[in-house]
C-alpha cells in the first residue's frame, strides 16, 4: 500500500474550512471601504485642497500658524486699545463729576491721578542742596556757600549727572559764579564760596538764585532744579546754612544770549596756543530784521592787562554761524599760568558802531565750565579739546574780569 505524505498546512484546522466561509471576508471589506468614503468626505475635501497648493505640506502648517498668530495679536492688540480708551473715559468722567452743595453746583475737588501730577511727585523729586548765606556788613558782602547736594535727578542714560552749581544775585545780575563739575555723581560735594558786593539797602531787595546743571561737553547743559532765597525774609543775625528741595526752574530773567563752540590746543614745547571758532547758535537777533551779522573775537589778556586779539570773518544774516577759523598764539609756558583768553560775539554794522552779543573768559581764575576746559587742554597738552559754552553778558564778564589797559609795547617807552 503506497505511503501518503500530507503536507503541514493539511494539518492546521484553518485548512478544513468549508468554502462557504470565505464570502463573508469579502463582504467585510466592501463594507470598511464604504464607510471610510462616507463618514470622512472632509477630510478628502482636504487633502485634495492642500494637494492642488504648488507647497510642500510643512511650508502649508507654517503660513497657517502664523496667520493664526496674526489675528490673535490683532485681537489682543484691540482689546487693549479699547480698556484704554475706557480708562481715559473714567477719568474725564471724573474731572467733570459735579457735586450739588447748598443748592449750588460746583465742580468736584477730586483727587488727581499719578499720571496727572508733575512738579512734586516722588517720581519728579530734583534732590536737595545745602548751602549758606551770611552778610559783612562792614564790607558790604554777600557770601553764598554752595556745601553739597543729594539725590539729584538722574539727566543721563546711565542714571547719573554731571552737576555743578550756577550762582548768582537778581535782579541786578551783575556777577554770575560757577562750581566745579562733578563726573558721574547725584551726590556731589562741593565746599565753595562765593562773594557778592551789595549794598544793605540793595540787600533787601535781591534775590539769591542757585541753579544746579548738568554738564554736557558738546551740548546745552540740562538744568536739574534751582533755589532762590529772597533775602529779605533771611535773619542775619547768624549764619544761615540748611538743606532745601530743589525746585522748578523759572526762566523768567534768564536771558538767552545763545552758545559757542570752540577748542583750544596748547604745546608746551612749542609755546604754541591755537584757538579754534568752530560756530556758534541761537544767537540773539540784533538788527531790525531780527538776524545779525556775527563774529568772533579772540583776545589774551596777560596781567589782566590787554595783549593780543584777532578776530573771524563776518557771517551775513545769521544766528547760528559757522566759521572753522584757527589763530594760534605764542605764549609760554610761564605765561598760560597767568593768561586770560576772552572770546566775544560782535554783530557787525557797517554804518554805527558794532554791538556786542555775548561774552566768555577762560583762565586759571575762571570758574565752572570755562575752568573746566581749560584744565582740560593743560591736562592733555598738544591735543584739541572742543567744548560748547553759554554766551554771558558783557557788564558780567567785565565786571569779574575787570581788564586793565594795554601791556606798554618797548618800542613804544619814552627810554
Amino acid at each position: 500500500m503506497p505511503n501518503i505524505h500530507r503536507s503541514p498546512k493539511s494539518s492546521h484546522p484553518l485548512s478544513r474550512a468549508p468554502p462557504s466561509l470565505t464570502p463573508p471576508i469579502d463582504v467585510f471589506s466592501t463594507t470598511s471601504s464604504h464607510t471610510n468614503t462616507t463618514v470622512n468626505p472632509a477630510a478628502g475635501f482636504i487633502n485634495g485642497l492642500l494637494d492642488s497648493i504648488p507647497l510642500p505640506r510643512w511650508a502649508i502648517f507654517i503660513i497657517f500658524v502664523v496667520g493664526v498668530l496674526v489675528i490673535l495679536l490683532c485681537c489682543v492688540c484691540i482689546c487693549i486699545k479699547c480698556c484704554r480708551r475706557s480708562k481715559k473715559k473714567q477719568k474725564k468722567k471724573k474731572k467733570d463729576e459735579k457735586i450739588n452743595l447748598n443748592g449750588k453746583t460746583t465742580t468736584s475737588l477730586v483727587q488727581p491721578d499719578v499720571n496727572d501730577v508733575d512738579y512734586g511727585s516722588a517720581g519728579q523729586l530734583r534732590g536737595k542742596l545745602l548751602y549758606s548765606l551770611d552778610y559783612k556788613a562792614a564790607q558790604s558782602e554777600l557770601i553764598v556757600g554752595i556745601k553739597q547736594a543729594n539725590s539729584l535727578k538722574a539727566m543721563d542714560l546711565g542714571g547719573s549727572s554731571d552737576p555743578y552749581v550756577k550762582v548768582y544775585v537778581c535782579p541786578d545780575k551783575a556777577k554770575t559764579c560757577e562750581t566745579k563739575v562733578f563726573r558721574n555723581t547725584l551726590s556731589p560735594v562741593f565746599n565753595e564760596q562765593f562773594n557778592f558786593q551789595i549794598s544793605k539797602s540793595s540787600l533787601l531787595k535781591s534775590t539769591v538764585v542757585m541753579q544746579v546743571f548738568d554738564f554736557n561737553r558738546f551740548s546745552k547743559h540740562n538744568i536739574i532744579g534751582e533755589l532762590r532765597v529772597q533775602l529779605c525774609n533771611v535773619d542775619w543775625n547768624h549764619v544761615i546754612e540748611e538743606w532745601e528741595d530743589l525746585g522748578e526752574p523759572a526762566k523768567f530773567e534768564d536771558e538767552n544770549l545763545g552758545e559757542i563752540c570752540f577748542s583750544l590746543r596748547y604745546v608746551p614745547t612749542a609755546g604754541k596756543l591755537t584757538v579754534v571758532i568752530l560756530e556758534a547758535k541761537n544767537l540773539k537777533s540784533m538788527d531790525i530784521t531780527g538776524a545779525s551779522d556775527p563774529y568772533v573775537k579772540v583776545q589774551l589778556a596777560l596781567d589782566r592787562r590787554k595783549w593780543k586779539k584777532r578776530k573771524t570773518t563776518v557771517k551775513r544774516k545769521t544766528l547760528s554761524p559757522y566759521y572753522n577759523e584757527s589763530f594760534t598764539f605764542d605764549v609760554t609756558f610761564e605765561q598760560i599760568q597767568k593768561v586770560h583768553l576772552v572770546i566775544s560775539l560782535w554783530d557787525h554794522d557797517a554804518m554805527t558802531r558794532n554791538d556786542t552779543m555775548g561774552k566768555i573768559f577762560l583762565g586759571c581764575d575762571a570758574t565752572g565750565n570755562q575752568l573746566r576746559h581749560w584744565a582740560d587742554m593743560l591736562s592733555n597738552p598738544r591735543r584739541p579739546v572742543a567744548q560748547w559754552h553759554n554766551l554771558l553778558s558783557a557788564e558780567q564778564v567785565n565786571s569779574t574780569l575787570t581788564l586793565k589797559k594795554k601791556i606798554p609795547l618797548s618800542s613804544r617807552l619814552p627810554f
